[in-house]
């Protein structure tokens, strides 16, 4: 006999992972620009340049 669907808990599981997923790529975004600001001020200063001259 097949089982019974959840709709309902098999909808909360996914919306759980999906918010795993993002609250991971969002630590792994601050992480990386807080290793690039720790990697030097120069650094910063020549992303900030090469931003204004593609604006």
């Amino acid at each position: 006999m097949a089982r019974k669907p959840n709709f309902n808990m098999e909808r909360q599981e996914r919306d759980k992972a999906k918010a795993a997923k993002k609250a991971a790529k969002l630590d792994a975004r601050i992480a990386k620009k807080e290793d690039d600001r720790a990697s030097g001020p120069d650094r910063a200063a020549e992303t900030v340049d090469t931003r204004k001259e593609r604006e």
